[in-house]
């Protein structure tokens, strides 16, 4: 077989890089499929911290990603937990200062992150066939800012994605706060009919 090349053309000085997106909607109802809300890490990446990393390194990957969650993989590249912007801003580090006597720029990821076997998790499969409210009730209830979706994949289980209350409340134009589990669907679809 012959080949020939292929045509090439020069750059334009305004092009632009694709990059793998998970572009959803806008709005949504209670009823949208609940993979209207959810972050599908097969069309975006999702960005990480070793448990040795300083809660400073983690923090400036978070910004400069424009994140505020990072998976925390152990050294055999498994989820060892996930790390948020919350825990690097509440009261953890100053807990492990004082437990410690260390500096806060002394404070480990490890530290403070919530550990793989605390993380909760909804199976893709269930999540394909359910609607957003079932999303919203899922993380009320367990008092969740965010959950991980999983699936099996040749035997072994895998983070898919991820659901997170604060875009869910996004998507639906309503404020959802989990440490006040008060609301109730009545409420929020009350909302929704005024919006």
């Amino acid at each position: 077989m012959s080949y020939t090349h292929l045509p090439t053309t020069n750059l334009d000085q305004n092009a632009g890089l694709l990059r793998p997106a998970c572009v959803l909607p806008e709005r949504v109802g209670l009823e949208n499929p609940a993979l209207d809300v959810m972050t599908d890490f097969r069309r975006v990446t999702a960005f990480i911290a070793t448990p040795g990393d300083t809660i400073q390194q983690a923090e400036e990957r978070m910004v400069r990603r424009k994140v505020r969650l990072l998976f925390v993989m152990d050294s055999l590249d498994r989820v060892a937990g996930l790390v948020t912007s919350t825990d690097i801003h509440g009261e953890k580090p100053m807990q492990v200062v004082h437990s410690r006597g260390i500096r806060r720029d002394e404070v480990l990821v490890a530290d403070i992150m919530t550990p793989v076997d605390r993380l909760e998790a909804v199976d893709f499969d269930d999540l394909s066939n359910a609607r957003v409210g079932h999303v919203l009730e899922t993380l009320k209830s367990r008092g969740r800012q965010h959950a991980l979706v999983i699936e099996n994949a040749n035997g072994q289980k895998l983070v898919r994605g991820l659901l997170s209350l604060s875009q869910l409340s996004k998507q639906l134009g309503v404020f959802v706060e989990t440490a006040e589990v008060a609301h109730t669907f009545t409420e929020i679809e009350q909302h929704l009919a005024h919006v």
